[in-house]
């Protein structure tokens, strides 16, 4: 059996709708690794904090319920003890609170095991905002996925309404500014580049080049 710490992580962090989720899945697909989507445990917290009346302002309640949280992943779907969250965690009220209890030291605490327990051969792409800070600091290939806060907004607001939600362009930008300042300020690993990131603009990238851009790093690191 691997020892973690000898499993290759590629990291990759950025801001809310940068399309750190797609890029991870496309990466981990032609490489044939795993993949962690950690914002989908945060959105899951999130959600079960809704559904179970808890109160968000609650710090400890809340980690007690991030802790417990009966989930599992199957082919790219979110299950929430047994059932499918898929859309579920992917709505605006979801992101919102996700990003708010994220700032939240124990609640992390609570996930970090969780998240690093992802880590198995012959590798892993995980995807967050402290995945190359915090969760797997020791990563050999970490990239900070970045665009400009308008070119998310539109992105966000097509993914929503292709997923048949209704969606405002100008509101989602106002939410999304507001993440983005929560995200960078809290005390608790705030959205930052590791010192060793790789910076990819994303703004004027597909989705294919973007992929191409990560994997011509690792290609570069392990050759």
């Amino acid at each position: 059996m691997t020892a973690p710490a000898r499993i290759p992580v590629i990291a990759i962090d950025g801001p809310t709708a940068s399309g750190k989720g797609t890029i991870a899945m496309r990466v981990a697909q032609a490489l044939g690794w795993s993949v962690l989507d950690s914002g989908a445990l945060y959105r899951l917290t999130a959600l079960a904090v809704l559904e179970q009346g808890v109160d968000p302002a609650d710090e400890s309640a809340v980690a007690e319920v991030a802790g417990r949280l009966d989930v599992s992943f199957h082919n790219g779907d979110v299950f929430l003890r047994g059932r499918d969250v898929t859309q579920a965690i992917r709505e605006e009220r979801v992101g919102n609170l996700a990003s708010r209890i994220a700032a939240y030291g124990a609640v992390r605490e609570a996930l970090l095991g969780r998240q690093r327990a992802f880590r198995v051969a012959p590798g892993l792409v995980a995807d967050g905002r402290d995945m190359g800070t915090v969760v797997f600091p020791d990563a050999p290939l970490k990239i900070f996925l970045v665009a400009d806060v308008e070119a998310r907004a539109k992105r966000r607001c097509k993914q929503l309404k292709e997923k048949g939600f209704s969606a405002n362009l100008s509101g989602l930008l106002e939410d999304m500014r507001l993440r983005d300042e929560r995200d960078r300020s809290r005390a608790n690993a705030p959205l930052v580049a590791a010192p060793d990131a790789k910076i990819v603009d994303s703004s004027n990238l597909s989705i294919d080049e973007t992929v191409a851009v990560v994997l011509g790093h690792w290609s570069s690191l392990v050759s």
